[in-house]
């Protein structure tokens, strides 16, 4: 029986077609092949892309990217448990771009500064301080992806219609190779931890893309939905890539950042990644990659 290779994506998805963005994720891989003189060694029709873009869309009632983000940045329909998730995750990218609070005294003000992380003024000048000092880097845009981590990890209800979708591109006995991005190493992580094994599904390879799971708020999040934190038992192989630029990937999955509980197997993590989206986190430009791309290949070949 041949082998299935299942992609599970991030957020911004909502409103486009999935055929579609299969097809994209698709020919990016097909060029990350091409660099190897490889194609992809399996029929389209054994790839699987379980959609639930519209799902994260429906959080933000329909609003647009810059009016989310505006909400979000302003605390608007947020409780305080959210709140405080979103000024963890804020402050620990702050810090690995090393903004200083003089720099963020010449945005908001000192005043803003002695208040602290508490203060959602605090907050709104971290992220306009992302948009003026990082390269590559959105504030917004990262307030957001943080909103639907949050919303995945902490809201069962929404947790339990991602779950189901995904799962039910997984067929049990059938080796299937996984590849997420994004929210979707998120949503990855945790279905193939909780549920590989008592369904039997058989991971030859997991590949993470662009991960958030080494942030220390979403990492301990995600441990507290499946304790320990460990390779998914239905698993035999991890490989998580990441652009050093992607601010959304602020580390590898190493055993500083994403301890494992047993050690082993152990995450083989590439951080040399050059992504040539604008942003450097989009799925193209990981997926293109030569080596991302040939883990990919033996996987399904081997």
């Amino acid at each position: 029986m041949s082998k299935q290779l299942l992609f599970i994506h991030g957020r911004a998805q909502e409103n486009k077609d999935s055929v579609a963005l299969k097809a994209e994720w698709i020919e990016a891989l097909n060029e990350g092949l091409s660099k190897s003189h490889l194609n992809l060694p399996i029929p389209e029709t054994d790839v699987r892309f379980p959609f639930y873009g519209d799902t994260l869309y429906d959080l933000v009632a329909g609003k647009s990217a810059q009016e989310a983000a505006s909400i979000v940045v302003r605390g608007e329909d947020t409780d305080a448990d959210e709140k405080r998730f979103i000024r963890s995750v804020i402050e620990e990218v702050r810090k690995k771009a090393g903004i200083t609070d003089e720099q963020l005294a010449a945005i908001g003000g000192q005043e803003v500064i002695d208040r602290g992380p508490l203060n959602w003024e605090w907050l709104q000048t971290v992220l306009k301080a992302i948009d003026r000092h990082v390269p590559f880097g959105s504030g917004g845009s990262i307030a957001l992806a943080t909103k639907d981590v949050y919303q995945y990890l902490k809201n069962a209800s929404i947790r339990q219609v991602i779950d189901t979708g995904v799962s039910a591109a997984l067929t049990t006995g059938l080796e299937t190779v996984v590849v997420s991005h994004s929210l979707g190493t998120v949503v990855g992580y945790n279905l193939l931890r909780q549920s590989g094994e008592a369904k039997g599904w058989r991971v030859p390879l997991f590949v993470t893309l662009g991960s958030p799971l080494g942030v220390s708020e979403i990492r301990k999040t995600v441990k507290s939905l499946a304790a320990p934190t460990q390779c998914p038992t239905c698993v035999k192989a991890w490989f998580n890539a990441m652009d050093d630029r992607d601010v959304v990937a602020l580390y590898p999955l190493t055993s500083a950042e994403f301890p494992l509980d047993p050690a082993d197997p152990r995450i083989q993590n590439k951080t040399d990644v050059r992504n040539k989206t604008e942003n450097r986190h989009g799925i193209a430009g990981y997926l293109d990659d030569k080596e991302v791309a040939r883990k990919i290949y033996d996987a399904l070949v081997g």
